[in-house]
Parts: C-alpha cells; structure tokens; sequence
C-alpha cells in the first residue's frame, strides 16, 4: 500500500488508518443510511396520507351509495304514480280515509320550480278544524307513508276554541312533479 512506502511512524500509521475508517463510516452513513432512513420516513408519511384518503374515499362512497339509494327507491316511487297523480286529489282522499274531511276550512294548491333546479314543486296548505290528536296523527301517518314521494313541509297545531280535546291545525304538504 501507500503507506508502507512512505516513512510514517507506526503512531502516524494508525492515525491515518483511523482517519481513514472515519470518512469511511461518514461516507457510508451520509451516502447510504441517511437516504434509506430518509426514504423509509418519506414512504411512511405517503402511505399515511394514502391511507386517510381511503378512508375519506370510503365514507364518500357510503355516502354515494345511500343517496343513490334513495334516488333509486324515489323513480320506483314516481314510476308507481298513477299517469294523473294530482297531489290535490291525493290530500283530499286521504283526508276522507281519515274521517277529517267535514273538518277542512281550506285547501289551497299552489305549484312553484325548485331552486336550481328543472323540477316544479307542487304543495297544498291545508287547514282542519275542530278535530283530535289521534285524528290528526293518523291523517299525518297516511300522508307520510304513501308511496307518492309526499311529505309534510310545516305543520302548525293550536287549541280549538270550544273543547279541550280538540286542536286546529295548518300543514303544507309537497311533493315533486314529473
């Protein structure tokens, strides 16, 4: 070697030979270690950030499906409409199943479009008098579970003047026309 042939004290010898190992070390830490530790940290940190973009990929796919859904089950329901489906006409049966009719005041119709949108919103106000709880919850059940895609809006319940038992009340009720 090189340094056999150069007059250096055995002292020297070993100092250059340890100085030697040294960069070898720093050359092998500072070239090879730090970019595997490096590397290793970055691949971490990737398959964190990954990993929390599944999983909000995952709860937006729940979500996507729910709605779709729920899509699927309101053209099935719209497809099951009869061709001259009149909301109107679907209160005013309801409330004749329910026993309420004689009670209406009103029935006002009235049709508006949707905001952003191409559909038209068809809704009737309705005001009964004079009737019970039971009676008017089972008329609210009737029109909630039809399967017209219909549902109450706002409702708005006070005391009757003559009985204590008996309340009046005002609902909007809404569906979407086709």
């Amino acid at each position: 070697m090189v340094l056999n042939n150069m007059k250096l004290n055995r002292r020297e010898k070993y100092s250059v030979y340890a100085a030697a190992v040294i960069i070898c070390i720093f050359v092998l830490i500072k070239f090879i270690v730090f970019p595997v530790i490096d590397k290793r940290e970055r691949v971490t940190r990737a398959i964190q950030v990954k990993t929390k973009i599944l999983e909000e990929m995952i709860v937006l796919k729940s979500k996507y499906d729910a709605i779709s859904y729920r899509a699927d089950l309101s053209k099935s329901r719209f497809a099951k409409r009869e061709k001259n489906f009149t909301l109107f006409s679907l209160i005013d049966s309801l409330a004749g199943k329910a026993a309420i009719k004689d009670n209406i005041v009103y029935m006002k119709p009235s049709t508006s479009v949707a905001k952003n949108s191409n559909y038209k919103i068809s809704s009737v106000e309705i005001k009964v008098q004079d009737i019970t709880l039971n009676e008017l919850i089972s008329y609210l059940y009737m029109v909630e579970t039809t399967d017209n895609n219909v549902l109450i809006n706002r409702l708005s319940i006070s005391k009757a003047g003559g009985r204590e038992d008996l309340i009046n009340a005002v609902l909007k009720v809404e569906t979407i026309e086709i």
